[in-house]
């Protein structure tokens, strides 16, 4: 890949990673529209450990006080909010890992086609919008219950489906369960964290088996500027939110699918 190829996609990646419009359909649609070639299994790792640093530096206060009394309430069997919201990090993570388990080979077989991706995109947004629109309250993520961190780590497990959008599909859960904008988006950027790590994981196993030649100026380059983009991607989300709501990402997904279905149909 020339650099030009490998800063377009880092940008994509870094900043749909955590906005709720669906890095996977920015991936299919942007080498589909200038004929550049998969970009490979190595640069998607590169990739996803470049959001990963961001967002791992972007809440680095909250993570350090959030494993502190993670620890501190396995010993004692006492949790105040940073435990708890740690807790609720683990536990929301289980039926994504299950679902991606069992479904995994199968979503990857039959929907992961522009057209279902196209779907994904309309159909979730319109739904993003109508939970902005009718259910968003004032809770924030230390007032969730066990309950409300069940039903977001399931809806998360739907993010499996593609064009449906992690982060856009764990918002839209917490904001029908009346959280605000900002607590929406904060837990769902928080929830990202374990799952970028597996998926980083799965991919780094699955590129050692098949001992792909690795552009190492391509990968750092990639990790670079996907780190910068998700980094400043979270910082004005959160600044925005409250002002612009979630309407504006509804329409742009809606465009996106129709543009899909332009392209390929």
């Amino acid at each position: 890949m020339d650099w030009l190829q490998v800063v377009i996609l880092a940008l994509l990646q870094g900043l749909t990673e955590f906005l709720p419009v669906s890095s996977s359909a920015h991936l299919i649609l942007v080498p589909a529209l200038t004929g550049w070639p998969d970009q490979g299994l190595a640069f998607d790792v590169a990739l996803h450990f470049g959001s990963l640093f961001a967002v791992l530096l972007y809440f680095r206060r909250d993570l350090f006080n959030m494993t502190r009394s993670w620890g501190r309430s396995v010993i004692t069997r006492q949790a105040d909010d940073d435990a708890r919201l740690a807790w609720g990090v683990l536990f929301a993570t289980i039926p994504v890992g299950l679902a991606g388990l069992a479904f995994k080979d199968q979503i990857e077989l039959y929907l992961r086609s522009p057209f279902y991706l196209a779907m994904g995109l309309v159909f979730f947004g319109l739904l993003l919008g109508w939970a902005d629109w009718k259910f968003r309250g004032n809770r924030t993520e230390s007032q969730m219950t066990w309950k409300d961190v069940l039903i977001i780590g399931c809806a998360q497990a739907l993010a499996l489906i593609p064009g449906t959008s992690r982060a856009g599909i764990t918002i839209t859960a917490a904001l029908m369960l009346g959280l605000n904008r900002e607590a929406a988006s904060r837990f769902s950027f928080l929830l990202s964290i374990p799952v970028i790590l597996l998926a980083c994981l799965l991919k780094t196993r699955d590129l050692i088996e098949e001992q792909v030649a690795v552009d190492w100026f391509a990968m750092g380059l990639g990790v670079l500027v996907s780190a910068v983009s998700a980094f400043l991607c979270i910082h004005y989300f959160l600044v925005f939110i409250k002002r612009i709501g979630m309407q504006p990402f509804v329409i742009y997904r809606i465009i996106l699918g129709a543009a899909l279905l332009v392209v390929f149909y």
